[in-house]
């Protein structure tokens, strides 16, 4: 074999061990083959390969592994693995190394499988194996996952012999509960509206102070530019309000966070009756204070400055699949049956702060009532949503 005097498939190399045993691993398994392929180091030096339960707990005994720590489905093969160690002729150190079992980790709506993953990555469903869906580490890396938010999630679910599925609502929770404390605040329009304010001049620009982040007074603040012309978010107006709308509406007043007490007084059209630009008027004694005659304000709204905005484009990041346990798929569907048609949503055309100009790859934000995004580290005018602002998961 060794020769390459057999074609590849002819012959196996068996371990005759115990032919009576009740475990099929430990009767006559295979431990070496033909095969002609290059070797990434070796070239085509040698055409015969051993089995990885051959060649697995011989590489633990050279490296020094002590724990060799593996998934349920291998603890069948843990005889044959320890008596590989105990046959060969090995110098351990520190010890012999062993081998642990336990549960694989499972998410919710989630495929974790490499030979899934792979097919994902080679049907082009997703944009390669860091697509910020995906459950890789360089993908949750480019989402914006931290890697002490990982292992704060590993930490909570710890290790177990009984196979579950655990909610994606809690890793979400763990990077949620990090960026709230360390994350800046910065201001983002995805949908702009123009917005006119009539009674501010045409050629003056203020600037209205911002906390970097309410929670770490030691973040400070930022100047952020105010002027006549202004963009707000679509949602954050209705010419027809439902009940309880405390946002933009005609001939009501909402809160410019940061700054004025804004009012709609008028709306032009475009010619297919959507919103063109909205006018609102200012109180400009009030400034960024309460209104003087003690009337209720009970809408706050982000905004940002038209001439110092910022162009970018934003991608809103769900659940890859909509079915909670991928492993129970029903038969005859296959993953694209179930494929979230909302799992990667970019939104071309967002308007950002002027702060953002030169967020580097890998940066972390939080925007206002939007969510926690990261300048993703493929394209760097994008930002991929890390998570939302609130999920509905007990920790």
């Amino acid at each position: 074999m060794k020769n390459g005097e057999f074609p590849e498939g002819k012959y196996t190399l068996r371990a005759k061990i115990d032919l009576s045993s009740g475990n099929f691993c430990m009767r006559d398994p295979v431990i070496y083959r033909i095969k002609y392929v290059e070797h990434h180091r070796q070239g085509t030096k040698w055409c015969i390969f051993p089995m990885y339960d051959f060649a697995h707990p011989i590489q633990d005994a050279l490296e020094g592994i002590t724990h060799s720590l593996c998934s349920l489905e291998y603890e069948i093969h843990r005889p044959l693995y320890d008596w590989v160690i105990n046959n060969v002729d090995l110098e351990y150190k520190p010890c012999p190394p062993r081998q642990i079992e336990f549960a694989r980790l499972n998410l919710t709506h989630t495929v974790m499988s490499k030979r899934h993953l792979r097919s994902l990555v080679e049907n082009g469903i997703v944009d390669g194996w860091d697509d910020p869906r995906m459950p890789t580490l360089c993908g949750l890396r480019r989402r914006g996952y931290t890697a002490d938010s990982i292992l704060d999630f590993i930490g909570r679910i710890g290790v177990s012999k009984s196979n579950s599925l655990v909610d994606i609502r809690l890793l979400e929770s763990c990077i949620r509960d990090e960026l709230n404390a360390k994350a800046q605040r910065r201001i983002c329009v995805p949908h702009p509206v123009k917005v006119v304010i009539d009674n501010y001049p045409e050629d003056k620009t203020e600037y209205f102070s911002v906390p970097n982040n309410p929670n770490d007074p030691k973040a400070g603040t930022r100047e952020v530019p105010f002027t006549k012309e202004l963009y707000i978010d679509a949602d954050d107006f209705a010419e027809v309000p439902p009940p309880k709308f405390f946002r933009m509406k005609p001939d009501g007043e909402v809160r410019l966070m940061g700054a004025y007490i804004a009012k709609c007084v008028g709306i032009d059209k475009n010619e297919d009756g959507s919103v063109k630009q909205i006018h609102c008027t200012v109180d400009l004694d009030a400034g960024n204070g309460n209104p003087l005659d003690g009337r209720k304000i009970k809408g706050t709204i982000h905004w940002l400055s038209a001439p110092y905005a910022i162009d970018t484009n934003v991608v809103l990041y769900e659940n890859m699949f909509t079915l909670e346990n991928v492993a129970d798929m029903p038969e005859g569907k296959t993953y694209a049956d179930f494929m979230n048609p909302n799992s990667a949503v970019e939104i071309n055309g967002a308007k950002v702060e002027p702060s953002l100009a030169d967020a580097k790859a890998g940066e972390k934000f939080q925007f206002v009532r939007l969510g926690y995004f990261a300048v993703d580290s493929k394209y760097p005018n994008r930002f991929n949503r890390i998570v939302e602002l609130k999920g509905s998961f007990k920790a």
